[in-house]
């Protein structure tokens, strides 16, 4: 049981276990957490040099030394030295426990001074109200995240504040017998209770406990965080971001089976000749072609509005006012059209130059009623669009062939992009009655790139 409780506190849920680049998350979170936590204690010797150097001194009290002023200068050196290697990220273990025993030892001497200040027994710091700093500094060790450095901190306070009672006791700092059994003796003297000082011990190592508790319950809900966010941003790449961003912010679990109607735009995009090529070219060379055409087209889509439906081997399907209602569909559908051709020409330029075949893109642009929800099985979902306007998208894409031109669409959706504000870089050409295979009625078509 003991063994069980030791690594549920200190273990750290397992951290050891995880992968390196959850580890590493936490690392950064931990070096962010050192950073504040040496400037918070520079903040502190600061605050305890005014409190303390602007004491004003009883009249007919003659000060024994400075060694307050000696304490705070030694620990603000300190300090400074921290926060330079916590910026460094090369706080080691060592150097963090060792911070601890400075932050105990800065308060047990200023604590210890009282007595020497004003020309009092020993007994008379016993009852100073500086011990509640102990909380502070233990509450300070709790911003890393690691129950193990409240409980040192917790240990050492009460290891400090017994050594200042044992000094009471040994009658250096004032009478023989210096306890008493009469808590308004204690309360009105410079006597020391023991149950008193029992009291403050238990309240210290108490606090202690119930913080040590809460960081390590806070810390299994720090690394779950982090390895739930490490692995949410891996997975949000295999997702559109918009799609990402509905499924995290879904108030309830999303279930295969439902479906939203939406008014939309879809957008194929094939690549020309890569079938042949896929067969012509080693597979790392054709992963690297894919990966050149995609990260020039994708980010054109996204950046007009349009949501990745999914990757088809070298064809893209992407929708516009489907995974949220747009007023603009069309028009941000056929701009983007505007933008991959564009880009598309700059590509072939570019492979030309290095020696090599150019390659090109066919687009095709539908508008309609389409049903967006998510399909599968309960245990493996995919976003998707269904619809008159996807299948036509696809089909109008592969008369391209037959058009000879690169990006088409038909007129009715042509002209609600206008409608919506789109105004073609070029005179576009419409072309009338044209038969699209699989498409029973003819269709006049308008060519946006030929």
């Amino acid at each position: 049981m003991w063994s069980a409780l030791r690594a549920w506190l200190f273990d750290g849920s397992g951290l050891h276990k995880l992968p390196d680049r959850v580890q590493a998350a936490i690392r950064i979170q931990q070096e962010q957490s050192e950073i504040l936590i040496a400037w918070v204690q520079l903040a502190i010797v600061a605050m305890l040099a005014v409190v303390y150097e602007s004491t004003t001194m009883p009249g007919g009290v003659v000060q024994f030394g400075n060694l307050e002023t000696a304490v705070l200068a030694i620990y603000a050196v300190f300090g400074v030295i921290r926060l330079a290697l916590a910026y460094r990220r090369l706080l080691g273990a060592w150097m963090l426990y060792l911070s601890v025993l400075a932050d105990m030892a800065l308060l047990m001497a200023l604590i210890f001074s009282f007595h020497l200040k004003y020309a009092q027994p020993a007994a008379f710091y016993l009852k100073v109200p500086a011990l509640l700093y102990v909380f502070l500094f233990i509450a300070l060790r709790a911003l890393r995240f690691e129950a193990r450095f409240v409980v040192f901190t917790g240990v050492a306070a009460v290891a400090g504040w017994i050594l200042l009672v044992l000094y009471v006791l040994s009658g250096y700092g004032g009478p023989d017998d210096p306890t008493t059994d009469d808590f308004v003796d204690y309360m009105t003297s410079n006597t020391l209770l023991f149950h008193a000082e029992v009291d403050k011990i238990i309240a210290i190592l108490l606090t202690t406990a119930v913080l040590a508790v809460a960081i390590a319950r806070a810390r299994h809900l720090l690394v779950r965080a982090v390895s739930e966010g490490a692995a949410a941003r891996d997975l949000s790449r295999f997702f559109d971001p918009n799609v990402a961003a509905r499924i995290r912010t879904a108030a309830m679990a999303v279930k295969a089976g439902e479906g939203e109607l939406r008014d939309a735009a879809i957008l194929t995009v094939d690549l020309r000749g890569f079938t042949r090529l896929s067969t012509e070219l080693a597979p790392d060379d054709v992963m690297k072609l894919l990966q050149d055409y995609q990260g020039r087209v994708c980010p054109l889509i996204v950046g007009h509005g349009g949501s990745i439906d999914k990757f088809l081997g070298d064809g893209i399907l992407a929708s516009f006012g489907a995974v949220a209602p747009s007023s603009a569909a069309a028009a941000d559908a056929l701009r983007a059209v505007d933008a991959i051709v564009e880009a598309a020409d700059r590509w072939a330029a570019e492979r030309r130059s290095r020696g090599m075949a150019p390659l090109s893109v066919g687009l095709a642009v539908a508008s309609g009623r389409v049903v967006f929800g998510a399909v599968g099985d309960g245990e493996r979902l995919e976003f998707t669009v269904i619809g008159d306007a996807v299948n036509f998208a696809a089909k109008l894409e592969k008369h391209n062939k037959d058009e000879g031109t690169r990006a088409l669409t038909d007129e009715r959706t042509y002209g609600l992009a206008q409608s919506q504000g789109y105004r073609s870089p070029a005179k576009p050409e419409t072309r009338l009655g044209r038969h699209v295979a699989g498409v029973q009625d003819s269709v006049d078509i308008v060519v946006l790139s030929p």
